[in-house]
């Protein structure tokens, strides 16, 4: 009888019950997920574009230029021209702008260091950055070159170019 008594009072929770209730417990996770939450029917994975494919996608939609200081500024830096559904996306990034000082920028007809007119307006640069979106695919740009990406001072002088770099 002592036996009998000894088994009456033993834990459900022991080590070995511990292991037997998580290993239970991840089955039915398992068997629940894959039965009822896994997403049925989708895509098979795709792994993503090579490097190479996705540089040869952005050579053929975009141009990087190297906007370089003018006039002792201290400003240089890029800009880079995406184009997007038909209409080309500029965005101007420099470093050494002054701080809150709107500075106008454009893209001239020509080349640096002496562009000639106005073709197409950008947003002020401020704080070293301007980001335009102009009614023109890249095509059309290219077709117009020599272009230039040109950075005036300030309103107040705009003669004076801070920073300038060709579109090729």
């Amino acid at each position: 009888m002592e036996e009998e008594n000894k088994s009456y009072g033993k834990s459900l929770f022991t080590p070995k019950n511990i292991l037997i209730y998580v290993v239970v417990g991840a089955v039915i996770y398992a068997a629940v997920y894959f039965l009822f939450l896994s997403n049925k029917g989708s895509a098979p994975y795709q792994a993503p574009a090579t490097q190479e494919v996705q540089e040869e996608i952005t050579a053929e939609n975009s141009i990087t230029v190297a906007v370089g200081e003018e006039n002792k500024s201290g400003e240089s830096g890029t800009a880079v021209l995406v184009e997007e559904d038909g209409k080309t996306k500029v965005t101007v990034n420099l470093t050494g702008s002054p701080s809150g000082v709107p500075q106008p920028a454009h893209i001239h007809s020509g080349a640096c260091p002496t562009p000639g007119a106005i073709a197409y307006p950008l947003t002020d640069v401020v704080d070293g950055v301007s980001e335009t979106v102009l009614d023109v695919d890249l095509a059309t740009l290219k077709a117009g070159l020599p272009l230039a990406l040109n950075v005036h001072k300030s309103n107040e002088e705009i003669k004076t170019y801070v920073a300038c770099g060709d579109l090729e």
